[in-house]
């Protein structure tokens, strides 16, 4: 078996072999080629998986993507995409060996991260891959959606300094792109949206070009610094695909506004943000019921080093970390030092702190899961007792890092 690079003119036997290894069928873009989630697909980063007789039966590909980090840090980083095998060639090792060349390929690029969204949780942790943003939805039954006043002095008029306009996603692409970005770029976990994403409608809505009511809020001054993308699912739920905020008070603002909408039963949040303060502005707390946690993206560390002190941080200490890769065959220690939000992270003798593996280093790596939870779960070891807290507190991020992006 070969595992080639793809070119341009592959994209249609990669879709093709895609399609296959989910027992699915393309559907038809549009003439300009737009209008599916293969548009933005970069044949350059693409593999395909080749038998000796020529039959492709793998697939593997990345998007280009920066991704926010705690402290605002942006770095670019590989987005892993469109990974599948025909049924009829799984457990030879297809799939193993296409991540094996898939990783060597991003380090030989100088990535030190990769990211990607698992479709069965139980691949890719034996790649390295760690869960590290995690969504939820938030359904509030319409007749138990009021919001109730603010009590703290000023914040009624932080939310009312604003309105909402009702737009149709056709006639905002430009407003949604430019909001969108400004938010990426101050949330952790975060990815951007590359404008030939929004040009070609890849992805999901908003982006993809299927009908979608636009609810855009403009500050006083008439900047618009938020939005909410919906549409009314049978018989009568209002399912909000992303709600897209510059801050508290204006997610408040579109949160009344939907919640306030005529002739629906319920209105759904798609992924509603981790630990935000929504439920207790309801006037009746248990109106608002989230459904379980899902995890949604995961982190893969390609160089200890540079992913750690890329970066911020908060409080000071040091660390050692003996970070253990088994499917690169690859065992290293690190002292890991905090002073004043930044870090330096050199190879050291010392005895370690903590033992983990590199798919646990990617799941603390953004401020979603804390190390302490991963030790009482029995992944990490702490070899002394202030270790696991100590940990706790200089991986924490500034707020719940949250990933809305598909792809």
């Amino acid at each position: 078996m070969e595992i080639r690079s793809t070119t341009d003119q592959d994209l249609g036997v990669f879709v093709d072999t895609l399609h296959a290894a989910f027992a699915r069928f393309p559907g038809a873009p549009a003439e300009d080629g737009s209008g599916v989630f293969w548009s933005a697909f970069e044949m350059d980063r693409a593999l395909l998986a080749v038998t000796p007789e020529g039959k492709p039966v793998g697939t593997a590909g990345a998007y280009s993507f920066e991704l926010t980090l705690p402290g605002a840090a942006v770095v670019p980083v590989p987005g892993i995409t469109a990974v599948g095998v025909l049924p009829s060639h799984r457990r030879r090792g297809v799939l193993t060996a296409m991540m094996r060349h898939q990783l060597a390929e991003l380090r030989g690029r100088g990535e030190f991260l990769s990211v990607l969204l698992a479709s069965e949780a139980t691949i890719y942790g034996r790649f390295g891959y760690g869960p590290a943003t995690y969504t939820r939805r938030l359904t509030v039954p319409r007749h138990r959606a009021a919001l109730a006043a603010p009590r703290a002095r000023g914040a009624a008029e932080a939310v009312a300094a604003g309105s909402v306009e009702v737009l149709r996603r056709s006639e905002c692409g430009e407003t949604l792109e430019e909001v969108y970005d400004r938010y990426r770029r101050t949330q952790p976990g975060a990815l951007s949206r590359p404008h030939r994403w929004w040009a070609s409608g890849a992805g999901q809505p908003p982006i993809a070009p299927a009908p979608r009511y636009i609810a855009v809020h403009r500050a006083a001054d008439g900047t618009p610094d938020g939005y909410a993308s919906y549409s009314l699912d049978e018989p009568d739920s209002l399912v909000v695909d992303e709600t897209i905020a510059a801050d508290d008070a204006v997610y408040t603002a579109l949160a009344g506004f939907l919640l306030g909408h005529d002739l629906v039963s319920e209105v759904v949040f798609k992924h509603f943000p981790p630990e935000h303060p929504l439920r207790w502005q309801l006037a009746d707390f248990n109106a608002g019921q989230l459904s379980k946690s899902t995890d949604w993206l995961w982190v893969r560390i390609l160089d200890v080093p540079r992913a750690l002190t890329a970066r911020g941080w908060y409080g000071d200490g040091e660390l050692v970390l003996d970070v253990d890769d088994p499917f690169l065959g690859e065992r290293n220690r690190y002292l890991l030092t905090v002073r004043n939000g930044e870090a330096d992270c050199v190879p050291t003798d010392r005895e370690p702190d903590l033992s983990l593996d590199v798919r646990d280093l990617g799941s603390v790596y953004l401020g979603g899961t804390t190390p302490s939870t991963l030790v009482r779960a029995g992944h990490v070891l702490a070899h002394r007792p202030d270790a696991a807290a100590l940990a706790d507190a200089l991986f924490r991020a500034e707020r719940p890092p949250h990933c809305l992006h598909w792809f």
